[in-house]
């Protein structure tokens, strides 16, 4: 069999390469192996080649695979655990890569996790598949000629973010390709539960990371036409009559357990601008309902909606308390399960419109269990947020921070879609597109973690589905920035 393949893995001392080698070299169509560490190993195995390398993810590791890559393809295996090839699975690479033109191709895989075999399928990649933590797998099968190219447009030298802007500058030219196969398993040691996972990016020990792959990101779009420069449309919070400064919108359903603490943290708001609470009752059927009527009855402030419409996702609950004539100026997050951290939330999120001149407010929050207890990693403040790129950066981002709050002028046209995962993204990068976002780098919000939550623990089904659609969102918020340059 003709060897037409270079494989690029990292090693690491006192962990087994040797099976991930003989892996590749039993298929007859590899060509060599370049083994990627900073120290040189003890033992070369034949048919391998040894590359020093102190940065794997760098931007001159990066380079060093493209100058030493020889064969028609290039492989890269991005683990250093042991790599299991399912049968034919090389000769599928290069099949599909031919049939499609892709310059490059991943796969869905099988991975081991606590000594068990599950199925990890992936997703398809888009347009708007900005965000660097994009699941493309641990195994990256690359056309040589893509692979080259793409380093040849590099312009900036990454130490953390080289695989990331390789990947946005081949899919400039190429076409990356998702075999919805499972034709290898990796070993899979991270095993926390997904929502633990979800704010890695936002860890203040990631932040050298963030601002690298933020730069990476920002080229990109200039580079495609999807970039914004800081210009923004002006706001006059004057042109529209309203009898309340605020409305605090809560959208729930099923939340006895948590509802009467998201309620009691409104009431002892203190504002100098008259407020109310508009909950939208989603057709709760566990008593949450009978709680907020009780409350209803005792306090003017609290508006209780129960929809006739039976077909409404969070988003849809959320525009129909911003349509109803009693929503305020200024429209205010609170999940059902959460609370403001104190009683000067609403007067200061207010302020931040006035201040800032922006058509929506991203505030900080801590995260907290059912006790109210800081878990890690405590504060989320989103500081990758900046006023100059903030809105080019949330195309990378999974998401924009809380509590959220918007001028209600604006989002009655924009309207939130009805659905009930990443409604407030799409509608923030629209919002975005035209509009300064303002923040608050303060704690605001307390934002509860416990089992009952929609986002605690998510399989690997409904995980795809939520990237899909946020990559979805992308992808048309992308064309439309596009358009917008292109009408200027």
């Amino acid at each position: 069999m003709e060897k037409i393949i270079s494989c690029f893995i990292p090693v690491k001392e006192n962990e087994d390469f040797a099976t991930t080698v003989n892996q590749l070299s039993s298929t007859g169509m590899v060509e060599t192996i370049f083994l990627m560490s900073a120290e040189k190993p003890n033992s070369i195995p034949e048919n391998c080649e040894w590359i020093e390398c102190k940065n794997f993810y760098s931007t001159n590791a990066i380079k060093t695979i493209g100058n030493k890559a020889t064969g028609l393809y290039s492989l890269i295996y991005t683990k250093t655990s042991p790599l299991q090839l399912g049968a034919y699975a090389l000769e599928r690479f290069v099949n599909l890569m031919n049939d499609t033109g892709a310059g490059l191709v991943y796969s869905d895989y099988y991975e081991k996790k606590n000594g068990e075999l599950c199925a990890h399928p992936v997703i398809d990649y888009q347009e708007g598949s900005l965000r660097d933590d994009f699941n493309f797998g641990s195994l990256l099968f690359y056309k040589t000629e893509a692979l080259k190219n793409g380093i040849a447009k590099f312009s900036q030298d990454f130490n953390f973010a080289g695989f990331y802007d390789l990947r946005l500058k081949v899919s400039q030219t190429y076409k990356l390709f998702r075999i919805p196969e499972f034709l290898y398993t990796e070993i899979e040691l991270d095993t926390r539960k997904s929502g633990e996972k979800q704010f890695d990016y936002v860890d203040p020990k990631n932040r050298e990371v963030q601002i690298e792959m933020e730069k990476a990101c920002t080229q990109h779009l200039k580079e495609t036409g999807g970039y914004l420069s800081p210009e923004f449309d002006s706001i006059e919070f004057d042109a529209d009559m309203f009898e309340f400064e605020a409305s605090v919108v809560i959208p729930v359903r099923n939340r006895a357990r948590t509802i009467e603490d998201a309620i009691k943290s409104v009431l002892m708001q203190k504002t100098k601008f008259k407020f109310n609470l508009i909950i939208v009752d989603n057709h709760s059927t566990d008593g949450t309902s009978e709680i907020i009527k009780e409350y209803s009855t005792k306090s003017d402030l609290i508006v209780h909606i129960i929809p006739d419409r039976k077909d409404l996702g969070i988003g849809g609950c959320w525009t129909a308390a911003v349509m109803d004539s009693r929503c305020g100026r200024f429209a205010v997050q609170l999940d059902s399960d959460d609370l403001y951290i104190d009683e000067n939330t609403l007067q200061k999120i207010a302020d931040a419109f006035y201040e800032q001149q922006c058509a929506m407010v991203v505030g900080t929050y801590k995260i907290v269990n059912v006790d109210l207890e800081t878990i890690p990693p405590g504060i989320i403040d989103h500081k990758e947020w900046t006023p100059d790129n903030g809105r080019n950066n949330a195309l990378r981002i999974n998401g924009l921070g809380a509590p959220r709050a918007f001028y209600t002028p604006v989002l009655r046209k924009i309207k939130i879609p009805n659905v009930s995962y990443g409604e407030d993204y799409a509608v923030g990068l629209a919002i975005s597109r035209n509009y300064q976002i303002g923040r608050i780098y303060e704690p605001l919000y307390l934002c509860r973690r416990w089992d009952g939550n929609s986002d605690a623990a998510v399989d690997i089904v409904k995980q795809n589905s939520y990237n899909t659609y946020k990559d979805r969102i992308r992808s048309i918020e992308l064309a439309a920035r596009i358009a917008k340059n292109k009408n200027k």
